[in-house]
């Protein structure tokens, strides 16, 4: 199959323009007419002195004197107007950005989301779209003046005199090719130094996170080495790239204030040698000053291209995140509605990477029925989440069908899949705002009584209850204010308030007590009967009271059966069960249940 041809940066870029459109013609229309009025000011001047001064014309100076102060009020305008609308378009630009790339990052399936690290997608929502927003500046207000500027500059310094202007003229390719050289060498320096920049937000991001691991275990000085280590090589990359962009500066001006010595010692000898006839002075004023504008157009131009360069890494990195595409799409023909929670795996086989020779899960056959509770048990690494995500196509299995109410996943909507499989990860994350916000996630029109219903399931309408604002209580950034049990039991919860087919714990109650996990099944039989519980878990308690435990190994199931009959048919569960019911003293406890 032929692969999609890939779009150009400034193709993907020019859609996040949007409604910056005018601000970005206006902008270099104004600067157009700000460098046309520039260049016709020394022209006046050259007028001024041979017509007015020289022959001691006095209206003539007036006359030329006012129209010079018009022009320099209207440039004056211009100019003005040009940074306006540039600065509203860039930020405008810029505004797009970051929220196109948020919204894309949105649409990522978990396998999209595995190829960017947080950490690399902070990067390039902030630093690697400033630089952009610069460059964008730089393009539509200085990147027209500068060449506007040099042409006219060079029309009008030939129509003064061709032979100084030659001298000028035979400088620029130098210029260039040593611009040309040093661009080559730092624009892979700025690439590698963008990957380093997420390297240290992710080295901030962790350390911060695990601060209090980081204080428990008195590893400061570690984390500041490491700190220290990744902003180094940052250092390094930036001095290396900025000494060899610092020669661009003096090699030019060099270059440029040569040729303008030169043009001043040969049009002061065409002025003695002819007496005034071939060059006069006022002519020579003019080309003077049209050199000194070639000279800032030509340092503004190695500015841009500098930027340009920093900017275009950047734009890279940016790119491939608009560019990338979710690997979940919904069918032509989407279903709306799922009918029940039956879940049947067919022959499923699933691996994160096609570069892995050994798939997570391999030919995963199993029937489960609608309303059944289910326990799950394997060790570390055995795929039990991995199993779980397929269902409400977190992942999309890599060979083999995973079919929900009889129909394959891959048939349903997704927003309508997922709205009818709530799941609880192992990782309980909670946003800021209040606890009411956090359980609406579930669903945002919830009564204030639904609320209390599935709380109090979850076993936590209590805990909540002793806090001054109840529900309204706020919480902090990832729920950093609750404990771990308490975390949980409010994702239960806001699980729960989904009112779904399937609800999948994944080991989402190893923070509370036994007594709490037994109430929270319990409540779940009794309130959610005909729901179809998927239950993770390293404790065997959790699960065998379950209709069905599944017992997973390496990726393949071991046993599929009832508390009683694994015990007595399947290796794996019973040594799990035997290690967990061990008495202080190494002897076998009695098994009352």
């Amino acid at each position: 199959m032929k692969k999609p041809k890939k779009e150009s940066v400034i193709r993907v870029l020019s859609r996040s323009i949007g409604n910056n459109k005018l601000n970005s013609l206006l902008a270099p229309a104004f600067v157009s007419l700000e460098v046309v009025l520039e260049i016709f000011i020394p022209t006046l001047m050259a007028s001024l002195i041979d017509k007015g001064i020289e022959p001691g014309n006095m209206g003539y100076i007036l006359r030329q004197g006012g129209l010079m102060a018009l022009a320099c009020v209207c440039s004056l305008f211009c100019g003005m107007a040009s940074g306006y609308c540039a600065a509203k378009a860039s930020a405008g630009f810029a505004r797009n950005l970051r929220r196109n790339i948020f919204y894309n990052v949105q649409t990522f399936s978990f396998g999209n989301i595995d190829k960017f690290s947080t950490s690399s997608i902070i990067t390039r929502l902030t630093t690697d779209v400033t630089n952009v927003q610069n460059a964008y500046m730089m393009i539509i207000r200085t990147a027209v003046r500068s060449p506007f500027m040099l042409i006219f500059a060079m029309s009008m310094s030939f129509s003064v005199s061709v032979k100084l202007t030659l001298i000028f003229v035979a400088a620029v390719p130098i210029l260039g090719v040593a611009l040309f050289s040093i661009i080559r060498v730092v624009h892979p320096i700025f690439r590698r130094v963008f990957k380093t920049y997420d390297r240290l937000n992710e080295v901030v991001e962790e350390n911060l996170r695990g601060i209090r691991v980081v204080k428990a275990y008195v590893r400061e000085d570690h984390e500041n080495e490491k700190f220290r280590s990744v902003s180094g090589r940052i250092y390094d990359d930036f001095v290396k790239a900025e000494k060899t962009l610092a020669f661009n500066m003096p090699f030019m001006q060099t270059a440029v204030y040569s040729c303008l010595l030169l043009i001043t010692w040969f049009a002061s000898r065409i002025i003695v040698n002819s007496g005034a006839t071939e060059l006069t002075t006022g002519q020579l004023t003019s080309l003077i000053s049209y050199v000194t504008r070639i000279l800032i157009s030509l340092m503004m131009l190695s500015m841009i291209f500098v930027q340009l360069t920093l900017s275009r890494a950047s734009a890279d990195r940016i790119c491939e995140i608009l560019s990338e595409k979710s690997s979940l799409t919904d069918p032509p023909a989407p279903l709306y509605k799922v009918g029940n929670g039956e879940i049947v795996f067919e022959n499923v086989t699933f691996s994160y990477s096609e570069e892995y020779d050994k798939p997570c899960l391999d030919n995963v056959d199993l029937k489960i029925p609608s309303g059944a509770t289910v326990g799950i048990i394997g060790g570390t690494g055995s795929s039990k989440s991995t199993m779980v995500q397929l269902i409400p196509r977190l992942y999309d299995c890599t060979k083999g069908s995973v079919r929900v109410a009889g129909h394959n996943v891959r048939e349903y909507d997704i927003e309508v899949l997922r709205d009818s499989v709530a799941i609880v990860l192992q990782k309980n994350v909670l946003f800021s705002g209040t606890i009411e916000e956090n359980l609406r996630w579930g669903k945002p029109d919830a009564t204030d009584e639904e609320m209390e219903t599935v709380c109090r399931a979850a076993q936590a309408h209590d805990f909540i209850m002793s806090f001054p604002d109840g529900y309204r209580s706020r919480v902090e950034q990832g729920g950093s204010n609750f404990s771990g049990g308490q975390r949980q039991r409010l994702c239960i919860a806001r699980a729960l308030l989904k009112n779904p087919k399937i609800i999948i714990f994944d080991d989402s109650t190893s923070a509370v007590d036994m007594h709490t996990d037994a109430m929270i099944r319990r409540a779940l039989s009794q309130t959610m009967p005909e729901v179809t519980k998927l239950i993770i878990a390293q404790r065997i308690d959790s699960v065998k009271d379950s209709d069905m435990i599944i017992v997973l190994d390496d990726g393949k199931i071991d046993g599929i059966g009832t508390h009683d009959e694994l015990l007595e048919n399947n290796q794996i569960y019973r040594e799990v069960y035997l290690s967990q019911t061990r008495g202080n003293n190494g002897e076998e406890a009695t098994d009352n249940g």
